[in-house]
């Protein structure tokens, strides 16, 4: 296996060494890929150092030397990937010693395209811990059972809580399965849930399949300063950004012939909810209406029935 690790590098200077030196531990990666984003501190020396340090590191900048996002970033380290196969892997996150163990033997069947796997949490700092321990917990985030390529993607669409859910740091792909099956690559327009759209897409489009999924394979780092964008996630509202993740899913889902009409409905619905739930207070009831008329015949039919009635006061 000729595995490129692709690191896009954004305010983590404290980090993106750990995050080198642990993809560097395996044979099989014949290439870490660095894109410095325009860092606001000395990533961009750090990562220099790193190329210089290690023959396996190659360092990049977009064209115009910008920020451009993460989604932008991880193209770029795609187009110049040389591997067979891709993983990638946040400047602050790390991999654990198991992370290849399970695709060994699992690409050595020419059908699998892609092999996901569990992703535990470490918290850099107790400051860290008290901002974010609600969210992550200790728990690792992963797909609770072993489900054959074709519910993976229903799978993530639905958001069932029994599916569970894998991350980007957690995924290796076969290079020639990506460039030949997906018409886009990541979506640069999202500065925020781009990997979400990105690997439900992928999972739309390529079979991919479980390896480790009861023991972590690689750790999300947490602390205080948790974006790889110029984002200010204290005045960002998360229907709001929800809103335009399944917009952007809503698109791509009308505009694919091959979809299950039930898969579109279903997005558009996730759309339409994130809408209304991110409109102001004084419209909520109005769309919903609305909603409720357009989308559903059964619902508007029984508009008149006293219990519905009830359920809606």
């Amino acid at each position: 296996m000729k595995i490129s690790t692709i690191i896009p590098v954004y305010n983590a200077e404290d980090y993106v060494t750990q995050a080198v030196e642990s993809a560097l531990q395996f044979n099989e990666v014949s290439e870490v890929i660095l894109i410095e984003d325009k860092s606001p501190d000395n990533a961009l020396q750090v990562c220099r150092e790193l190329a210089e340090k290690h023959e396996k590191v190659k360092l990049f900048q977009h064209p115009d030397k910008g920020n451009h996002g993460a989604a932008a970033s991880r193209n770029l380290g795609i187009e110049k990937a040389t591997g067979d196969f891709i993983s990638f892997l946040d400047a602050d996150d790390y991999y654990c010693s198991n992370r290849f163990e399970a695709e060994k033997d699992l690409f050595k069947d020419p059908k699998v395209d892609g092999v996901y796997g569990a992703l535990g949490v470490h918290y850099y700092s107790e400051e860290a811990k008290k901002q974010y321990y609600t969210l992550f917990k200790n728990n690792l985030t992963t797909i609770y059972k072993r489900h054959p390529p074709k519910d993976v993607f229903p799978g993530q669409i639905y958001m069932l809580g029994s599916f569970g859910l894998f991350s980007i740091d957690t995924l290796t792909i076969r290079r020639s399965s990506l460039l030949q099956k997906m018409k886009t690559l990541l979506k640069p327009k999202l500065r925020m849930h781009e990997d979400t759209e990105f690997l439900i897409r992928l999972s739309y489009y390529l079979d991919l399949y479980p390896g480790i999924l009861d023991k972590a394979v690689a750790v999300r780092g947490i602390h205080e300063d948790n974006r790889i964008t110029k984002i200010d996630i204290n005045k960002s509202k998360p229907a709001s950004s929800r809103a335009i993740l399944w917009n952007e899913l809503n698109t791509w889902a009308q505009n694919e012939e091959t979809m299950p009409e039930d898969a579109k409905i279903h997005i558009k619905r996730m759309q339409r909810s994130f809408e209304i739930a991110n409109s102001p207070t004084s419209k909520k009831w109005s769309m919903l209406i609305k909603y409720l008329f357009l989308d559903y015949p059964s619902i508007r039919s029984g508009l008149y029935n006293i219990n519905f009635r009830k359920t809606l006061i």
